[in-house]
Protein backbone atom coordinates (compact mmCIF):
# COMPACT_ATOMS: atom_id res chain seq x y z
CA UNK A 1 0.00 0.00 0.00
CA UNK A 2 1.56 3.20 -1.29
CA UNK A 3 -0.15 5.80 1.87
CA UNK A 4 1.27 9.33 1.58
CA UNK A 5 0.73 11.34 5.12
CA UNK A 6 -0.08 15.31 4.29
CA UNK A 7 -1.12 18.17 6.26
CA UNK A 8 -4.90 18.16 6.79
CA UNK A 9 -6.46 21.20 5.38
CA UNK A 10 -10.31 22.17 5.27
CA UNK A 11 -10.87 20.83 1.35
CA UNK A 12 -10.12 17.33 2.82
CA UNK A 13 -12.28 17.91 5.68
CA UNK A 14 -15.03 18.76 3.15
CA UNK A 15 -14.42 15.72 1.47
CA UNK A 16 -14.91 12.82 4.17
CA UNK A 17 -17.45 15.27 5.64
CA UNK A 18 -20.18 13.15 4.13
CA UNK A 19 -19.23 9.62 5.38
CA UNK A 20 -16.97 11.24 8.60
CA UNK A 21 -19.20 9.36 11.24
CA UNK A 22 -20.67 6.24 9.33
CA UNK A 23 -17.21 5.23 7.85
CA UNK A 24 -14.73 6.81 9.66
CA UNK A 25 -15.56 7.81 13.60
CA UNK A 26 -18.28 8.51 15.32
CA UNK A 27 -16.85 10.80 18.33
CA UNK A 28 -15.75 13.71 15.85
CA UNK A 29 -18.54 15.54 14.43
CA UNK A 30 -17.66 17.80 11.23
CA UNK A 31 -17.90 21.52 13.50
CA UNK A 32 -15.44 20.39 16.01
CA UNK A 33 -12.82 19.20 13.23
CA UNK A 34 -13.56 22.18 11.78
CA UNK A 35 -12.86 24.21 14.88
CA UNK A 36 -9.80 22.03 15.72
CA UNK A 37 -8.24 22.58 11.93
CA UNK A 38 -9.03 26.69 12.28
CA UNK A 39 -7.37 26.69 15.56
CA UNK A 40 -3.39 27.91 15.77
CA UNK A 41 -2.78 25.21 18.29
CA UNK A 42 -3.78 21.94 16.38
CA UNK A 43 -2.09 20.15 14.06
CA UNK A 44 -3.88 17.44 11.77
CA UNK A 45 -2.68 14.70 8.98
CA UNK A 46 -4.76 13.28 6.60
CA UNK A 47 -3.45 9.48 5.05
CA UNK A 48 -4.59 9.33 1.51
CA UNK A 49 -4.90 6.23 -0.99
CA UNK A 50 -5.15 6.53 -4.26
CA UNK A 51 -6.13 10.31 -3.93
CA UNK A 52 -8.94 9.22 -1.27
CA UNK A 53 -8.48 9.91 2.63
CA UNK A 54 -8.50 6.72 4.63
CA UNK A 55 -6.93 8.12 7.99
CA UNK A 56 -6.71 11.26 10.12
CA UNK A 57 -4.96 12.37 12.77
CA UNK A 58 -3.89 15.41 14.85
CA UNK A 59 -2.69 17.00 18.09
CA UNK A 60 -3.42 20.15 19.98
CA UNK A 61 -0.20 21.88 21.30
CA UNK A 62 -0.14 23.64 24.88
CA UNK A 63 3.04 25.56 25.66
CA UNK A 64 5.82 22.79 24.74
CA UNK A 65 3.50 19.76 25.01
CA UNK A 66 1.06 17.97 22.79
CA UNK A 67 -1.84 15.92 23.11
CA UNK A 68 -3.38 13.25 20.36
CA UNK A 69 -6.89 14.09 19.92
CA UNK A 70 -7.54 11.39 17.58
CA UNK A 71 -5.57 8.93 15.50
CA UNK A 72 -8.68 7.74 13.29
CA UNK A 73 -8.91 4.92 10.10
CA UNK A 74 -11.91 4.42 7.68
CA UNK A 75 -13.18 1.18 9.13
CA UNK A 76 -12.59 -0.54 5.70
CA UNK A 77 -8.68 -0.27 5.98
CA UNK A 78 -8.42 -0.63 9.86
CA UNK A 79 -5.58 -3.05 11.29
CA UNK A 80 -3.11 -2.40 8.00
CA UNK A 81 -0.61 -0.61 9.33
CA UNK A 82 -2.85 3.11 8.41
CA UNK A 83 -2.61 3.77 12.69
CA UNK A 84 0.75 3.41 13.28
CA UNK A 85 1.93 5.41 10.00
CA UNK A 86 0.25 8.37 11.53
CA UNK A 87 1.26 7.90 15.09
CA UNK A 88 4.91 7.89 13.07
CA UNK A 89 4.03 11.07 11.87
CA UNK A 90 3.12 12.82 14.70
CA UNK A 91 6.24 12.16 16.58
CA UNK A 92 8.29 13.13 14.40
CA UNK A 93 6.01 16.44 13.62
CA UNK A 94 6.09 16.65 17.63
CA UNK A 95 10.22 16.42 17.77
CA UNK A 96 10.47 18.93 14.59
CA UNK A 97 8.42 21.35 17.00
CA UNK A 98 10.76 20.48 19.81
CA UNK A 99 7.56 19.26 22.17
CA UNK A 100 8.95 17.72 25.51
CA UNK A 101 5.50 15.14 25.98
CA UNK A 102 3.26 13.82 23.99
CA UNK A 103 0.08 12.68 25.64
CA UNK A 104 -3.45 10.85 25.29
CA UNK A 105 -6.50 9.50 27.00
CA UNK A 106 -7.45 6.10 25.01
CA UNK A 107 -10.99 4.07 25.96
CA UNK A 108 -9.64 1.32 28.39
CA UNK A 109 -11.37 -1.19 26.11
CA UNK A 110 -9.70 -0.43 22.37
CA UNK A 111 -6.59 -2.93 23.32
CA UNK A 112 -4.93 -2.71 19.87
CA UNK A 113 -4.95 0.70 20.41
CA UNK A 114 -3.25 0.83 23.95
CA UNK A 115 -0.44 -2.13 22.65
CA UNK A 116 0.38 0.30 19.95
CA UNK A 117 0.94 3.17 22.07
CA UNK A 118 2.89 0.84 24.67
CA UNK A 119 5.19 -0.31 21.35
CA UNK A 120 6.18 3.46 20.69
CA UNK A 121 6.62 4.00 24.28
CA UNK A 122 3.56 5.72 26.02
CA UNK A 123 3.16 4.76 29.72
CA UNK A 124 -0.40 4.94 31.37
CA UNK A 125 0.06 7.42 33.93
CA UNK A 126 -4.04 7.34 35.37
CA UNK A 127 -7.50 6.58 34.52
CA UNK A 128 -10.38 9.00 33.44
CA UNK A 129 -13.34 7.43 34.77
CA UNK A 130 -16.49 7.63 31.93
CA UNK A 131 -14.33 9.24 29.71
CA UNK A 132 -16.33 7.37 26.84
CA UNK A 133 -19.99 7.04 28.13
CA UNK A 134 -19.38 4.35 30.28
CA UNK A 135 -16.02 3.22 29.46
CA UNK A 136 -13.01 4.93 31.14
CA UNK A 137 -10.09 6.31 29.53
CA UNK A 138 -6.51 5.45 30.18
CA UNK A 139 -4.10 8.69 30.03
CA UNK A 140 -1.41 7.37 28.42
CA UNK A 141 1.89 10.00 28.05
CA UNK A 142 5.15 9.80 26.37
CA UNK A 143 8.61 11.78 26.67
CA UNK A 144 10.35 13.19 23.44
CA UNK A 145 13.73 14.64 25.02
Amino acid sequence: MDIKIEKMTLTDLEAIQPILVREFDDFWTYSILKEELQSNNSNYLIAKLDKKIVGFAGIKIVLNEADIMNIVTKKSFRNQGIGTLLLQHLLSLCKELKLSSLSLEVNETNLAAIHLYEKFGFKTLGLRKNYYQNKSGLIMTKKLN
